[in-house]
């Protein structure tokens, strides 16, 4: 099998705008502004040890994108705006994981799972991340019957 070969495996400053609120980025001129909605593209690699998938690139308005660098992710590489981060990244072309107990809800409706699929991959994504993001198996089953609503209905997660 190939090996992949990175958009990108070097080292890149965390730049933070603004005193609250405010994201916590890697810019990265060498990668070229994505043909896809909103410039956006999906990635997955690592950013000094921790490895992270499913993240997508954001438009930095200059030309350029950007890799948002979460708090929970800072705290794990103990880093903060102004220190330097080695990034390495690949186009993630990991198929989206609809989770077995919602396809088997989905089931038992006509053209439900067509209607699901027709989402695009972000909107699935919100859904599925809400679902899984439940603390209680009461809680993810309310989720799986709120989203079947929502789907019936041709409503958006966000």
């Amino acid at each position: 099998m190939k090996e992949e070969k990175p958009l990108i495996d070097k080292d890149y400053l965390l730049i933070k705008v603004g005193d609250t609120c405010a994201w916590t980025f890697a810019e990265m001129p060498e990668i070229p502004m994505p043909k896809t909605s909103f410039g956006m593209l999906k990635v997955k690699g690592k950013i000094d040890d921790y490895e992270f998938s499913n993240t997508h690139l954001m438009p930095l308005g200059n030309g350029h994108v950007g890799l948002a660098v979460k708090s929970q992710i800072r705290k794990k590489i103990k880093k903060q705006a102004g220190d330097t981060v080695h990034i390495t990244l690949y186009e993630d072309r990991t198929p989206l994981i609809i989770p077995e107990e919602l396809l088997l809800c989905m089931e038992y409706e006509d053209g439900l799972i067509e209607k699901f699929e027709a989402y695009t991959d972000g909107q699935k994504k919100a859904f599925i991340d809400w679902i899984n993001s439940a603390k209680t198996e009461q809680t993810q089953a309310e989720r799986i019957a709120k989203t079947i609503v929502m789907v019936q209905n041709g409503e958006k997660f966000y």
